[in-house]
């Protein structure tokens, strides 16, 4: 695997939706190559960063108009 196909599959794999071959080719490739492993940590430090900032829950009327627009 190179980086042009680690960075494509990083969004995935830091959101754990890879399946295991793939998690073991990409973690292969992040331990060989520091410049996707820094990707790898900003990306993973982007979704912590959110994940603590956007802890509050989106009011009901809002959520509903979401779900309806996806219909």
């Amino acid at each position: 695997m190179n980086c042009r196909e680690v960075l494509v599959r990083l969004d995935q794999f830091v959101d754990r939706e890879l399946n295991p071959e793939e998690v073991r080719e990409v973690q292969q490739h992040l331990d060989d190559c520091p410049p996707c492993q820094h990707m790898y940590r900003y990306e993973a430090r982007v979704r912590r960063l959110v994940r603590h900032a956007c802890s509050e829950l989106a009011p009901a009327s809002l959520r509903a108009r979401i779900l309806h627009k996806q219909d």
